[in-house]
């Protein structure tokens, strides 16, 4: 148990940012939802202020001038409630982890914002929703989307043939659509699966261009 709370409090900085960055507001929202302080007025307030609303690009009148743009990333640092929370941050800590690992801190932090930008636009692009966005897994798919591109090219690597690239390619698309479709079952169809392609293409796209170059062979 001690090991595991050092573990936390030694998480990498902009893990540990973008933990508290979300954490928090849905603590304090979670307080005021129950009545601990604040107003029941706290979490719809939040939302209509910093959630992504599809109808603000298409002729809403935005609360204040900047809302328009800074909902592309201020929507990914609230959510739906502690479960939401929950699953979203187990998520983040341990992509997170391993993704600073192997790419480095600045790498990561581009991935990750490039990520929640690229849900948003798919978000946009895709949706008939007029319903609020909110949630990190836009930019956790990036992450994702982003290690199965590294995995893809160590796998080329190692074994280049189209038979391989085939099924290096094949076997994600395959797992996470899975996971989508269980996510849309478990949320009675109330998910944002815009959010996750937009958010994963993203991630994919931008892979190639954050990978660490491999040590040179020595002779």
């Amino acid at each position: 148990m001690m090991s595991n709370a050092l573990d936390l409090l030694r998480m990498p900085w902009p893990l540990a940012l973008l933990v508290l960055a979300s954490v928090l507001p849905e603590l304090a929202l979670q307080g005021a939802d129950m009545g601990l302080w604040g107003s029941a007025r706290w979490r719809p307030f939040a939302y209509e202020h910093f959630a992504f609303w599809s109808g603000l690009l298409g002729g809403w009148i935005p609360n204040y001038a900047a809302q328009p743009w800074l909902m592309f990333l201020s929507y990914a640092f609230l959510h739906a409630g502690f479960g939401h929370l929950l699953v979203n941050m187990i998520t983040l800590v341990s992509v997170g982890r391993a993704e600073i690992d192997r790419v480095g801190v600045w790498r990561f932090v581009i991935i990750y914002i490039a990520s929640a930008l690229g849900g948003a636009v798919g978000f946009e692009l895709l949706t008939s929703k007029l319903q609020p966005m909110v949630g990190a897994s836009g930019a956790l798919f990036g992450l994702v989307g982003a290690w199965v591109v590294w995995d893809i090219c160590d796998v080329m690597r190692e074994r280049p043939a189209l038979s391989t690239l085939a099924w290096a390619i094949l076997w994600p698309v395959v797992l996470l659509s899975g996971l989508n479709l269980l996510m849309y079952w478990a949320a009675s169809g109330n998910l944002a699966w815009e959010t996750h392609l937009g958010g994963c293409l993203a991630g994919a796209l931008l892979a190639p261009f954050m990978m660490r170059k491999p040590p040179a062979s020595q002779v």
